[in-house]
C-alpha cells in the first residue's frame, strides 16, 4: 500500500473527539489566515524558517506536510493559528487537535534533521489585535515518534481500505461505457474536447444548447479520465437545485452499467436544508447531534461510504441513525468521496468548504460547472457586502449593554461618511480606515459576547455580526474590482445610509480557485462572447473554447419580431396593446401553451389587465413576487399537453431559465424586452468601470447580461429534436446587427444575410428561409 496524507487530514481523523462546537466560529477568513501567519513570521529573526516542508512515513503509509515556522537558534518548532476574541474560549478539543498537528509536525522534523529533542509550540494570533498568545513544552525524539506511529496506526486500516478503493474505483472507470447506445448530436463533440481538457490540464468554456444532453456529456468524459490523469476527486458545481437533480441522474445512469460500482457520489446541501434543528445552538449543551459528534462520527463515516450513493436523503438517514447532525456529516463526506455535487458557493466562495479541501490536502481535482453565465452574478454576490443603516440602529436599541460603546462608536463613524455627501448615491474611491476599524472593533466585541453567550441572542445581532464581519474582510481586498458606495435616504430630519462593499469584477477572487483545479470545464448555452465571460471570471489566458454543434435545425423554431414596437421604459405605455394583440394572434393561429416574459413585475402586470380585458376567453397564468418552491412547481405543472395558456412571467426570475416544458407543454414564447439592466447610477457606474478595465463598457454593462437572458428564455421552447415553436421578440432592436450576432447561430440558415432589415411597421421572421 502507498498512500499519502497531509499532517492536519491525518490528525483532524484520529485526534478529534468530543461534541461538535461552534460557539467560536466564524473563525478568520482564510485571507486573514494567511496574513496573521506572514505577520507572526515577519516578527521572527532572520535565520527563522517558515513553511518547512517535512515528511516521512510509517508501514507504506506517507505524512506530508509544512510547518508554519522553525526558529534553529531556539531549536523552536511553531503551528500558528489565527483567531479572533479571547483565547480562552477556545475550546479544548480544538486545542487538542492543534497540539496533535505540532507533535507530528515536531517528529518529521526530528527525524529529518537528527534531533533529540525539541520544543514546541502553538502560537494562537488575534487577527483584530495582531497579539500572539504562545503555548510552549519540550519534547523528547522518542515520545515524538510515539505519538506519530499511533497516530498512524489509527489511520492505517482506513488508509489500507482508501487506497483499496481507489484502485477498484479507477478500474471501474476504465470500463466504463457511454450508457446509451450512441451520443445525440454535438453530444461526442463536447465529451471529446471535455476529455482532452481534462487529459491536458487545460480550462474548457463550452456553449452548448439544451437537448444534446450536455451534463452527462461532460461527466463521462471528466469521469474516464480519471485513472490516467490520478485525478482525486470531480466537483461538480451548480447555480441551482435543477442542476444538482440533473448530476445526479446523469451518474445514476452511468452507475447503472455496474450494480456494484465502487463509485462515491455525495450531494452536498446547504446546511439550513440539513439542520434538524434549526433554533438549536451548534454545540453539545444546546444540540443533541452535536453531542459527542466526534466521539459518534468514525461509526457514522464508515457506514455512509459504505453505501457509496449519498443523496442528501442518505446522508440524512444514516446521520440520524448514529446521532449525528447531517451537515456536519455531509461535510466530512466530502473528504472521502470521488464527486461532490454542489452549489457554486462550496467550491468559489471566500470561506469554501471544497477549496480549502483542495489546497489543504494538495488534492488533484476536476471542475465542472453547470449553466456556467450564472457564475459572473454569483461570484459578485459572494464578494459584495452591505450595511443597512436603519437596521443597524433598530440593533442598537435591543443590543446588550456590554456592546452599547463599541455599536455607538461605529455609529458616529458611519453618519460622518454621509454627512458631506453631495448626492442620495455616490461612489468612494476609499472606505475610510478609521470606520472600518470601528467595525473591527465591534466585531471582536460581539465574537466575545457570542462565546460566552451562544444562546438566546437576537436575530438582528447575529445578522449584523455577519454582515460586518464580510464588510471587514472585503475592505481589506478592496480595489477597482469593486465599488464602495454610499446610498442616502432623508427620513425627516433623519439621514439613513446604506454602505455597500459592490463587486463587479469577481475575476481577482475566482482566479485562483481555476488555478487550483487540474482542469475545469465550464459548460452552458449562453457562454457567448467567449472573452465577456472569460474577463469577468478570471479564466486562465489559454481557456480553450467549444461551439456545440445544435442538434436542432432552424426549420424547428419560428423567430420573429416586431419592427415598429419599443419597450423602452418611456414607450411602454404605448407598447401595451401591441404587445397584447400579438399574444392573442398567435394564440387563435396555434392554439397552444406560450410564455410570455416581460422586464418587471410591473410591466408583466399592465400587460397582463390590457390582455385580460381584450381577451377574457384565453386563459393565463401569472407568476407573482415571492413565489416559493412549491408555487414555482404548481405553476409549471399548470403546463400539460392537454392545456392551453399563456403565462406570464418575469426575464431572468425562475422561469427564465432551467426548466424543462418539451413537446405540447410549450410551443412558444413572447419576450417583450431586450433584458438589459436597468439604468441607475450603480449600472452607470459599472458601465464606466468595465470601459476603462476593458474597452467594452455599454456591452458589458448592459447588451451582453441582457441577451443572456433573453436566449436562456428563447430556449425553454424546444427541448428535443421532435419539438416545434415560435419565438416573438417584441422590440425594434432585435433588428439591430449587434444584437442579432449575440443570438444563437442555429435560429438563422447559413444562407441568411446578416445585414437584411425587416420593413419598417412589419412583422417579420426575424431570420427569413
Amino acid at each position: 500500500m502507498n498512500y499519502r496524507i497531509a499532517v492536519r487530514a491525518l490528525c483532524e481523523f484520529t485526534a478529534r473527539e468530543g461534541d461538535l462546537d461552534l460557539r467560536f466560529t466564524p473563525a478568520p477568513s482564510a485571507q486573514e489566515g494567511m496574513a496573521g501567519h506572514r505577520t507572526v513570521v515577519a516578527r521572527r529573526g532572520p535565520d527563522y524558517l517558515s513553511e518547512v516542508a517535512l515528511v516521512g512515513s510509517y508501514q507504506g503509509l506517507l505524512v506530508a506536510g509544512r510547518a508554519d515556522g522553525y526558529d534553529p537558534a531556539l531549536n523552536l518548532l511553531e503551528e500558528i493559528k489565527t483567531h479572533r476574541g479571547d483565547v480562552k474560549r477556545i475550546p479544548h478539543n480544538h486545542r487538542l487537535l492543534h497540539w496533535a498537528q505540532v507533535k507530528v509536525y515536531g517528529w518529521l522534523l526530528c527525524a529529518e534533521y537528527e534531533l533529540d529533542e525539541i520544543d514546541l509550540a502553538v502560537v494562537y494570533f488575534n487577527v483584530l489585535s495582531q497579539q500572539e498568545t504562545p503555548y510552549r513544552e519540550r519534547f523528547g525524539a522518542a515520545s515524538l515518534r510515539e505519538f506519530f506511529e499511533l497516530q498512524c496506526r489509527r489511520f492505517l486500516t482506513w488508509a489500507e481500505q482508501e487506497s483499496a478503493h481507489r484502485l477498484a474505483r479507477d478500474a471501474c472507470l476504465v470500463q466504463l461505457q457511454f450508457p446509451w447506445p450512441s451520443f445525440r448530436t454535438g453530444q461526442r463533440q463536447l465529451a471529446n474536447q471535455v476529455y482532452r481538457a481534462a487529459r491536458d490540464g487545460h480550462t474548457l468554456m463550452a456553449q452548448a444548447t439544451t437537448g444534446i444532453g450536455k451534463t452527462l456529456g461532460t461527466l463521462f468524459p471528466q469521469l474516464k479520465a480519471f485513472p490516467e490523469q490520478q485525478l482525486d476527486r470531480l466537483f461538480f458545481l451548480t447555480a441551482k437545485t435543477p442542476g444538482r437533480q440533473l448530476a445526479l441522474d446523469a451518474l445514476a445512469s452511468l452507475r447503472a452499467q455496474q450494480p456494484e460500482m465502487p463509485l462515491r457520489v455525495l450531494e452536498h446541501v446547504a446546511r439550513d436544508k440539513a439542520c434538524e434543528y434549526p433554533e438549536r445552538a451548534c454545540h453539545g449543551d444546546s444540540c443533541p447531534l452535536a453531542k459527542g459528534f466526534y466521539d459518534k462520527l468514525p461509526a457514522a463515516r464508515e457506514a455512509a461510504l459504505g453505501r457509496r450513493w449519498l443523496t442528501r436523503q442518505a446522508v440524512r438517514d444514516t446521520a440520524l441513525a448514529h446521532g449525528v447532525c447531517p451537515y456536519y456529516l455531509s461535510q466530512e463526506l466530502c473528504r472521502w468521496t470521488d464527486i461532490v455535487v454542489a452549489d457554486y458557493n462550496y467550491y468559489f466562495d471566500m470561506t469554501a468548504l471544497l477549496y480549502s479541501l483542495t489546497v489543504v490536502n494538495d488534492w488533484r481535482i476536476t471542475l465542472l460547472v453547470d449553466e456556467a453565465h450564472n457564475l459572473i452574478d454569483r461570484g459578485r454576490g459572494m464578494y459584495t457586502a452591505e450595511l443597512d443603516q436603519g437596521s443597524f440602529n433598530a440593533l442598537r436599541k435591543t443590543a446588550p449593554s456590554a456592546l452599547k460603546s463599541t455599536l455607538d462608536r461605529v455609529s458616529r463613524h458611519w453618519n460622518q461618511l454621509h454627512r458631506d455627501q453631495q448626492d442620495d448615491y455616490q461612489i468612494h474611491p476609499t472606505i475610510p480606515d478609521l470606520f472600518v476599524l470601528s467595525l473591527q472593533k465591534a466585531v471582536s466585541a460581539i465574537t466575545d459576547h457570542l462565546s460566552d453567550q451562544p444562546e438566546g441572542n437576537d436575530a438582528a445581532l447575529l445578522r449584523f455580526y455577519l454582515d460586518a464581519m464580510l464588510f471587514c474582510r472585503l475592505a481589506d481586498h478592496h480595489g477597482p474590482h469593486s465599488l464602495f458606495d454610499i446610498t442616502r435616504l432623508q427620513l425627516g430630519r433623519r439621514t439613513l445610509s446604506t454602505l455597500c462593499l459592490r463587486n463587479i469584477v469577481p475575476a481577482p477572487f475566482l482566479r485562483d480557485r481555476f488555478t487550483a483545479a487540474h482542469s475545469s470545464t465550464l459548460f452552458s448555452a449562453t457562454l457567448s462572447p467567449q472573452h465577456y465571460h472569460a474577463d469577468l471570471l478570471g479564466l486562465p489566458a489559454d481557456t480553450q473554447w467549444l461551439d456545440v454543434e445544435s442538434p436542432f435545425s432552424a426549420e424547428q423554431l419560428q423567430v420573429r419580431f416586431v419592427s415598429n414596437l419599443s419597450t423602452r421604459y418611456q414607450d411602454r405605455a404605448r407598447s401595451l396593446l401591441p404587445i397584447a394583440q400579438v399574444m392573442a394572434q398567435q394564440f387563435r393561429e396555434r392554439p397552444g401553451n406560450y410564455l410570455a416574459f416581460f422586464s418587471s413585475y410591473a410591466y408583466l402586470q399592465q400587460v397582463l389587465d390590457t390582455f385580460r380585458a381584450s381577451w377574457p376567453e384565453i386563459p393565463v397564468r401569472e407568476q407573482s413576487r415571492q413565489m416559493n418552491e412549491a408555487q414555482r412547481e404548481a405553476f409549471l405543472e399548470e403546463f400539460t399537453d392537454d392545456s392551453r395558456c399563456i403565462g406570464f412571467a418575469v426575464l431572468g426570475g425562475a422561469f427564465g431559465e432551467g426548466i424543462d416544458l418539451p413537446g405540447k407543454r410549450l410551443v412558444g414564447a413572447f419576450i417583450a424586452t431586450l433584458g438589459l439592466p436597468q439604468v441607475n447610477p450603480v449600472t452607470e457606474e459599472v458601465k464606466s468601470r468595465m470601459e476603462q478595465m476593458f474597452g467594452q463598457g455599454y456591452d458589458y454593462a448592459y447588451l451582453y447580461p441582457g441577451l443572456q437572458k433573453v436566449v436562456q428564455a428563447a430556449g425553454r421552447v424546444i427541448r428535443t429534436t421532435e419539438d416545434e415553436g415560435v419565438v416573438w421578440l417584441l422590440d425594434d432592436r432585435f433588428g439591430q446587427l449587434a444584437v442579432r450576432q449575440l443570438l444563437p447561430q442555429w435560429w438563422q440558415p447559413e444562407r441568411y444575410r446578416l445585414e437584411h432589415q425587416p420593413a419598417p411597421g412589419t412583422s417579420q421572421s426575424l431570420f427569413p428561409g
